[in-house]
C-alpha cells in the first residue's frame, strides 16, 4: 500500500505519529494537525469530495470517518477504489483504530508503542484528578442552535480529567441524539462551560446572554471557556497529544476550589 486518502483529519495525524506521512495523497480541506499536511491535496470536505479528482490519484485506500461519509464510500466503492470507513466514538475505539490504521501499513510496532503511549498519560491523569475536592460538573457545547453536547469520546475524556459530564446520559453517535435545551442545562447546572463549536469561532459571551443561565454557577464564577475543534471533535490522536492537557488544565482550576 502506497497511496491512502484521508478523507477526514485524524487519519493523517495518526499516519504522521507513525511516520508514514509519504503515503498520503489526498486530505480534507478542514486538516488542520500537523500543520505541514495542510500542503497536501485537498479533496474532500466531510460531506462531500471531488469524487473525480480522488479517482485520478489513484489511491490503495481511501479511509473516512462515519455513517455520514456513507454516501461518499458507496461512490468511491462504484468507481472501484478500495474504502475503509470507520465508526469509532469511544477513547478505548480510538486506540483500537490507530491499531488498525497501523496493522494496515506495516506498522503494528508503532502503533502499539504509541497507544501505549497514551494509555500511560490517561492513566497519569485520572491520578491526577483522583486529587481534586470535587468532581466539576460540565457543560461541553458541540453546537449552538440548536444546542448539542458533547459526543461519546468528549465525555469520557472528561471523565479521565476529572470532570462529570452533564449530559453523560445523552452520548449518542448522532448529533440529535444528543440535543438539548436550555432549561435543561440550567437546571443541571454545570460549573464550568466549554464551547467547542464545529466550524465556526465560539462566541464565548453569548452565553451570559441566554435566557436563565444566569443562575448557572459557570456564568456566575466565568468558568466559560472555547475549547479548539481540531483537537476535541475529531475521533484520533489529538485527543491525547494535547486534549487532556488543555481540559485537565481548565477543569483544575475549578476542582481545588472549594465546592
Amino acid at each position: 500500500m502506497n497511496r491512502i486518502i484521508c478523507l477526514t483529519e485524524e487519519t493523517v495525524e495518526t499516519l504522521y505519529l507513525l511516520g508514514r506521512e509519504d503515503l498520503i495523497v489526498g486530505v480534507s480541506q478542514y486538516v488542520e494537525r500537523p500543520p505541514e499536511a495542510k500542503n497536501l491535496p485537498v479533496v474532500s470536505q466531510f460531506i462531500r469530495s471531488d469524487i473525480d479528482k480522488i479517482v485520478s490519484l489513484q489511491p490503495d485506500l481511501v479511509i473516512g470517518f462515519s455513517d455520514i461519509q456513507k454516501g461518499i464510500a458507496s461512490e468511491l466503492i462504484g468507481r472501484g477504489l478500495n474504502v475503509l470507513v470507520t465508526n469509532q466514538r469511544s477513547l478505548k475505539e480510538i486506540l483500537n483504530n490507530i491499531l488498525l490504521l497501523g496493522r494496515l501499513i506495516g506498522e503494528e510496532v508503532k502503533a502499539r508503542t504509541l497507544i501505549q503511549e497514551f494509555e500511560v498519560k490517561i492513566s497519569k491523569f485520572k491520578e491526577l484528578s483522583s486529587q481534586f475536592r470535587f468532581r466539576p460538573r460540565v457543560y461541553f457545547e458541540e453546537w449552538d442552535h440548536p444546542h448539542f453536547s458533547g459526543i461519546r469520546w468528549v465525555s469520557e475524556l472528561i471523565h479521565v480529567v476529572g470532570g462529570e459530564n452533564i449530559f453523560s446520559d445523552r452520548i449518542g453517535a448522532m448529533a440529535r441524539e444528543r440535543e438539548v435545551t436550555d432549561e435543561e442545562v440550567i437546571a443541571r447546572n454545570p460549573h464550568i462551560i466549554f464551547g467547542c463549536w464545529c466550524g465556526k469561532k465560539v462566541k464565548v459571551d453569548s452565553f451570559a446572554n441566554r435566557k436563565g443561565y444566569e443562575a448557572i454557577s459557570a456564568i456566575q464564577n466565568n468558568f466559560i471557556w472555547e475549547l479548539p475543534p481540531e483537537i476535541f471533535l475529531q475521533p484520533g490522536p489529538a485527543l491525547f497529544v494535547d486534549g487532556l492537557d488543555q481540559m485537565f488544565e481548565k477543569i483544575q482550576k475549578v476542582a481545588m476550589l472549594e465546592p
